[in-house]
């Protein structure tokens, strides 16, 4: 979880995420790379009492500070157009969970398991407990096994919502009249928090997102007890 003094992207714990970790340091090595390059060019030209009259209009010049963008920019495209469609794939899901964003809540629905369904509010920070955290906890969190493929299908009751896990590099909008869905694989056990990322009203700060990622076997034994 992202706490006041990070500076960096939160550690991950998908795949998807640890993809989108990886496309942002190699973006930001190319742009560091472009601001050296650039920064070195305008300094010796600031210093420099010369004049190339051949560089202010040559046609060979021209063509090469065309061309080298364009091969950064590819080399930025592809990895971008691989996780676009990294996004996107979504193939035999194991849990199906409906997420229903409301003003101010969420609601949630397990659909393959005789739509197993509650609501999800935020615990005011005067019924906290002390290994909770503020704003962010919630009364009834979402249980879902780790290791297994989940889609997350969001819809909304009312206005825009956006349903976003950061450690999970998930965020997908919850659009009323609508159905979006998205696949989500988490690869360890542990709390995951997350927040509307849509601005839906006054208590917009207000409707967290609480995943607890557990063993299989204890998701089938949870689910049995609700059920019950």
């Amino acid at each position: 979880m992202a706490l006041w003094s990070t500076t960096n992207l939160p550690d991950s714990a998908s795949p998807l995420m640890e993809q989108l970790n990886f496309f942002h340091d190699h973006t930001l090595l190319i742009l560091l790379m472009i601001t050296v390059m650039v920064s070195y060019i305008m300094l010796s030209m600031l210093f420099n009492k010369f004049t190339n009259r051949f560089l202010l209009s040559g046609n060979l010049t021209e063509i090469i500070w065309t061309i080298i963008p364009a091969i950064i920019l590819l080399f930025i495209a592809f990895p971008s157009l691989r996780l676009l469609y990294l996004i996107d794939e979504l193939t035999n899901p194991t849990i199906t969970l409906k997420t229903i964003g409301h003003q101010w809540y969420w609601s949630y629905e397990y659909s393959d398991f005789n739509k197993t369904e509650f609501d999800s509010y935020m615990i005011p920070t005067s019924d906290l407990k002390s290994n909770e955290f503020r704003l962010l906890d919630v009364d009834n969190r979402i249980i879902l096994p780790f290791n297994s493929q989940i889609r997350i299908i969001t819809t909304a009751t009312d206005v825009l919502h956006s349903w976003t896990i950061p450690t999970l590099g998930v965020k997908i909008d919850a659009s009323p009249g609508r159905l979006n869905q998205m696949n989500m694989f988490i690869n360890r056990s542990g709390l995951f928090y997350g927040q509307c990322s849509e601005i839906c009203g006054a208590n917009h700060s207000f409707m967290p997102i609480v995943i607890e990622s557990i063993p299989s076997s204890k998701f089938i034994k949870w689910m049995m007890t609700i059920n019950n």
